[in-house]
């Protein structure tokens, strides 16, 4: 096994170096990233010479690219968590005095991801080119949004982008994390959904037909429900086959309306007047646009364009609106707060902290602290929306079933009993 010598950067910023056996450049680099080293050079000691050959790692990357086609890699999904990740590894490497188009090519060579391996290839091309690292990164729009790459932009005007892409991997992990404990709270409640429909559906096309066939044969008067259920459950056995291309394409056409600026503008009005959902996607929106406001504002983006970006976030075209009359009116020479607090669709101790923030030139600490509060209640919003969802989920499958088994059962009753 070749023994190999390496420089790197370690994950405080500090420069290492070290000898270590491997079966190959690259097997080096993985054994490496788990301990949270980032090679930038290394080179094969062979017969007790201090070098063979020296290998820069962003060359080196640039051939494992070349040697490792994988088709796979034009499906794979560049996922936030993966872009957290990269950004911060980034983030560290420039810190630590390592140019920039030598850190893309680290960065790419020591990735898993076949896909985010390719765009940061890409990158560093453009990179060497000469052009800006927000320019190259904004031709990969599906992975690195406007958001991301306007803070970028600023970074490289300011002299300052480790600090800006630090502040953005920050950002990043909050938006996954939230995200991430909103998605697995919402799990059970979904399942439940999907469990009690599959078990409605079972009953009323397979269990209900053969004993609607035996009421027949009787020719028994049958109460109300038990003839309700058994029209239900023939025109479900019998036309299942129209009655389910008619429900998906409904909802296509729903969706596709739903996407039109007046069927968008509805629906989102609707979201926001929901019971117990519309204070959720309220708090939701709300945390999101403070915590991106404040990164903006950090990293040194003018508000004017912070507040056009932070309005694409939202995914609410009411609350759309409202960003977009705090542009005007901050162009008028008017706060944000005022603005935010006139709408009527923020809430007022949230405008109130924003002027706070605007009156002692703290904005973007005051807009954190929001960030912080409304993400907690996000958390604790979700707790009690599950906590309600559950019961109320088997209340339905248990009245649902109730219902099939008592117009099952006294038809089944009276039958017995004319037969004694």
């Amino acid at each position: 096994m070749p023994l190999y010598a390496w420089k790197g950067i370690s994950a405080a910023g500090k420069p290492a170096t070290g000898n270590r056996e491997a079966d190959g450049p690259k097997a080096l680099r993985q054994i490496l990233r788990k301990e949270s080293v980032f090679i930038t050079e290394l080179h094969e000691v062979v017969a007790g010479q201090q070098s063979k050959q020296a290998v820069a790692a962003s060359a080196s990357g640039s051939k494992g690219l070349r040697r490792e086609v994988d088709i796979k890699r034009w499906f794979e999904r560049v996922r936030a968590q993966d872009v957290a990740i990269f950004t911060r590894q980034l983030a560290t490497l420039i810190h630590a005095g390592i140019p920039l188009a030598e850190a893309l090519g680290a960065l790419a060579e020591q990735s898993d991801h076949r896909k985010l391996q390719m765009i940061l290839a890409g990158i560093r091309q453009k990179v060497n080119e000469g052009s800006a690292l927000a320019d190259a990164m904004a031709e990969y729009g599906a992975v690195f949004p406007e958001l991301y790459v306007n803070m970028v932009r600023s970074g490289e005007s300011a002299g300052n982008l480790d600090a800006v892409l630090a502040r953005m991997a920050d950002f990043l992990d909050s938006q996954n994390e939230l995200r991430s404990k909103v998605a697995s709270a919402m799990a059970y409640p979904i399942l439940m959904a999907v469990v009690g429909t599959g078990v409605m559906t079972v009953l009323m096309v397979v269990v209900v037909p053969p004993i609607a066939g035996i009421f027949a044969d009787a020719g028994k008067a049958l109460p109300w429900n038990t003839q309700l259920l058994i029209a239900v459950a023939t025109i479900a056995g019998s036309y299942w086959w129209l009655i389910l291309p008619s429900l998906i394409g409904a909802f296509l056409l729903l969706r596709r309306w739903a996407r039109k600026p007046k069927g968008r503008a509805l629906m989102d009005r609707i979201k926001l007047r929901i019971l117990i959902v519309g204070r959720l996607i309220r708090l939701l929106a709300v945390a999101r646009f403070a915590r991106t406001l404040a990164t903006m504002l950090a990293s040194g983006v003018p508000v004017l364009t912070a507040l056009d970006i932070v309005k694409r976030v939202l995914n609410n075209t009411v609350l759309e609106k409202v960003i977009e009359d705090a542009r005007v009116a901050i162009r008028e020479g008017e706060s944000i707060a005022a603005t935010l607090k006139k709408s009527g669709q923020f809430p007022s101790m949230m405008c109130h902290m924003v002027a706070v923030g605007e009156r002692s030139g703290q904005l973007e600490a005051m807009l954190e602290n929001v960030a912080g509060a409304y993400e907690r209640d996000v958390e604790m919003e979700v707790g009690r929306l599950t906590s309600l969802l559950a019961p109320i989920m088997i209340l339905i499958m248990a009245v649902g079933i109730g219902f099939i088994i008592f117009s099952v059962l006294v038809p089944i009753m009276d039958m017995g009993q004319m037969v004694q």
